[in-house]
């Protein structure tokens, strides 16, 4: 099993749809690895004996031992070492940032490539899906104690997990009518397909967690009351759902959308589906402002949508850019426009509020700001106008006060999210834990889940021994 560091395989490839076929269609970009291609790049593990790649891992995968399994054939048991820490591995496998965590820690990526940790994750999770027998992980012995998830995103569904796992009784609200947060409505089916999501919440249903949809936590009930119901404690995991727009004229047009609206009504609305009459301006000239994920999924939303010409528009470079390499790189193959230094000013539309055109201004880069990265300064002189019936706004999103302005004994911060704990999840309010984009921001699905794990972790304590 061991290889030197001189010896080691070339990593392989993923398979994926070529771009000219996938931009026409809704269908999974990467196709997975078959059996072969996993084993052979299972196979580059050395197998550290302190494998960084775990300390990497926001939620500690035991990452050499399932890469372990997968070379030795034994699959089903490789899903479920991957089951002791993460409840979403099908997820995880396809859209956490693997290169900047768990990979990027690989000791084989010092002088090569890293092992494809995230695609062998995607390949045990499939496998299951395909050829499990549907045994679930074994629960510890039932309690009366009851908790109340609110939001089914990737913490919530971890909390979830964690705790029913434990004997717990778990109700999880969900606002939409379907169950799995951003996960659900922010990402797209190419990326992310819906059963996989869905599948993953059936496990969940199975070990026992009830779920109620169409329930609005700070509207049909508050916290206090879910606490004065008999609920001993509860998590909220909603999100960063407001979005944020620029403040520019003609953000009010007909045609200018946030990316949160835009890639809900794709997503969870199925407007890329004829048979939904969802409506959504689809689009001819279309642009993109921002350059992270959710930018590049919304270019990449429009354009399977049918627009002639889809353009990202970032006021920085391509360095600066906090999408994952992937992502933009799947992007510019199906032949997204980049244009970068480039910043909005206004839109312009017809008489009757129609979006026509944007026009924006050139940059340059000055010195570091507070997010390090290189502050963006206008060059005088150099507005241009390009057409658009389609704008995007894909700047970030906020934490959406609905919630929390209902319960005063939550503190929040000076950007409207919970203040909680980082190391339990706990709030200022007892009985309550809060955890995810709704603390931190907007982050990574991975991130959330972790903070879900620790914030299980302390409610089970407080559960058996008190806050």
């Amino acid at each position: 099993m061991q290889e030197s560091h001189k010896t080691v395989k070339e990593r392989q490839a993923m398979p994926e749809q070529p771009a000219d076929i996938r931009r026409h269609n809704f269908l999974e970009v990467p196709i997975g690895y078959t059996e072969a291609l996993a084993q052979a790049e299972a196979s580059r593990c050395i197998q550290c004996k302190t494998p960084k790649c775990v300390e990497g891992c926001p939620v500690a995968v035991p990452i050499p031992r399932f890469i372990r399994a997968i070379v030795e054939g034994r699959y089903a048991e490789g899903i479920r070492i991957i089951w002791e820490k993460n409840t979403l591995p099908a997820v995880c496998g396809r859209v956490c940032p693997q290169e900047i965590q768990c990979e990027g820690q690989c000791v084989l990526g010092k002088k090569g490539s890293p092992v494809a940790i995230g695609n062998l994750e995607r390949f045990l999770a499939d496998w299951e899906r395909a050829n499990g027998d549907g045994s679930l992980p074994e629960k510890f012995p039932a309690t009366t104690k009851r908790v109340a998830v609110v939001g089914s995103g990737p913490s919530g569904l971890t909390v979830a997990a964690d705790l029913v796992l434990k004997g717990h009784n778990v109700t999880l609200f969900e606002a939409f009518h379907k169950p799995g947060g951003v996960l659900i409505y922010g990402i797209p089916e190419f990326r992310l397909p819906k059963a996989i999501v869905e599948a993953e919440v059936r496990v969940l249903e199975c070990l026992g967690v009830e779920i109620a949809c169409n329930t609005v936590v700070g509207r049909a009930v508050d916290v206090s009351e879910l606490l004065a119901e008999g609920y001993d404690a509860v998590f909220i995991g909603v999100g960063a759902g407001l979005p944020r727009f620029m403040n520019i004229p003609g953000e009010n047009l007909i045609g200018v959308y946030s990316a949160n609206e835009y890639l809900t009504r794709a997503n969870l609305m199925k407007a890329y589906d004829p048979q939904y009459d969802t409506p959504l301006v689809p689009g001819s000239n279309v642009v993109v402002v921002g350059g992270g994920n959710v930018a590049m999924d919304a270019a990449r939303t429009a354009l399977r949508m049918g627009a002639e010409s889809v353009k990202i528009v970032y006021r920085r470079s391509r360095e600066e850019m906090p999408a994952r390499v992937e992502e933009s790189h799947h992007a510019e193959q199906e032949g997204v426009e980049f244009l970068l230094l480039s910043n909005p000013l206004r839109f312009d539309g017809t008489s009757d509020g129609r979006l026509t055109s944007v026009t924006c201004e050139r940059m340059t880069l000055g010195e570091p700001d507070a997010s390090g990265r290189r502050r963006p300064v206008p060059l005088a002189g150099s507005e241009f106008t390009m057409e658009c019936d389609l704008a995007i706004i894909a700047v970030g999103s906020g934490a959406n006060p609905l919630l929390t302005s209902s319960e005063p004994g939550i503190r929040l911060n000076r950007w409207g999210n919970i203040n909680a704990d980082p190391a339990t999840g706990k709030t200022t309010m007892r009985g309550v834990w809060a955890g995810g984009d709704i603390v931190t921001g907007a982050a990574t699905v991975i991130l959330a889940m972790g903070a879900g794990r620790k914030a299980a972790d302390s409610i089970h304590d407080y559960l058996t021994r008190g806050w």
